[in-house]
């Protein structure tokens, strides 16, 4: 619904701050999925009215594509072929980015994504929603070597992740046995602890997958997208392990790290090529 009511005069405002007509616009484009399909389907179906109304060519994005290349948008030296983590609440996947539309994907989460986990953890500690932001700030209080909490797939050279039993120890860890009874822990140590705990095991694990997929691919350049690379400590731990390795980290400002329109640039590439989509295409919710 909020879609529906913000998106037409969000684009009259942006054509006006951009003082152009719709007729100077050479396409149009939108994310097709994946994603909410109720979302999805308010801007798909906008764009297709658009680009019927003005003649105009349509461009359908990709989701995980816009994350793929969003980092090529903020620092034009970013050449192919790159290692990509793309770490967000819905995913979790190491891919091997070789051009526009050649990606290989190397590895993906079993279980949980990243994101999902950070969720999942801080409504377990009474955080609230949305959960990255509110964990974050809680583990800046407490002591990250409080609980030594598992890291999935480290030891074994796999690259897949899985933090569906990192989630499963800090419930038990915060509630014993007893979970059906459990209420979340109120503000103290023991809940910054178990949030710090639980922070340094995730970034354990994606920076180690990390440096194992630079060694296995022998490539020299990683670029990070998704919200979960809104998180300091992950950004700091990426830069020293790249920095150890002799490899290049790019990583978007904060504010185009979660979901933004900006990761559309990707259209410019796509419209160059001549890439456009057909009239009929339909939304889609889930990952290929």
């Amino acid at each position: 619904r909020a879609h529906v009511e913000r998106l037409t005069p969000m684009i009259a405002e942006v054509l006006r701050d951009a003082d152009i007509a719709l007729a100077d616009v050479d396409a149009i484009a939108a994310t097709a999925g994946p994603g909410l399909i109720g979302g999805v389907m308010v801007g798909l179906v906008t764009a297709k009215a658009l680009a019927f109304a003005g003649g105009k060519p349509l461009l359908a994005i990709n989701h995980l594509e816009g994350h793929a290349l969003s980092p090529r948008l903020c620092d034009p030296t970013l050449r192919f072929p790159y290692l990509l983590l793309l770490v967000s609440g819905g995913h979790c996947q190491l891919l091997g980015v070789h051009g526009v539309g050649s990606y290989r994907r190397l590895a993906t989460t079993i279980d949980d994504a990243a994101g999902e986990a950070f969720d999942k953890v801080a409504k377990i500690l009474g955080l609230g929603f949305p959960g990255g932001p509110a964990l974050e700030r809680e583990a800046a209080l407490g002591d990250p070597k409080a609980h030594a909490f598992p890291r999935a797939f480290i030891g074994d050279g796999r690259l897949e992740f899985s933090f569906s039993g990192l989630k499963t120890a800090v419930l038990y860890a915060c509630h014993g046995q007893d979970v059906a009874k459990a209420t979340p822990p109120g503000p103290g140590t023991k809940r910054a602890d178990l949030a710090a705990s639980f922070q340094a095991a995730v970034i354990d694990v994606l920076v180690m997958k990390c440096k194992q997929a630079l060694r296995k691919t022998g490539m020299t350049r990683l670029a990070v997208g998704g919200g979960v690379t809104a998180n300091k400590p992950l950004r700091k731990a990426l830069e020293a392990m790249c920095e150890k390795e002799g490899a290049e980290l790019f990583i978007p400002p904060l504010v185009l790290c979660t979901d933004n329109a900006a990761m559309a640039a990707l259209a410019v590439e796509k419209w160059k090529i001549g890439e456009f989509a057909p009239a009929d295409l339909d939304a889609e919710p889930h990952s290929v």
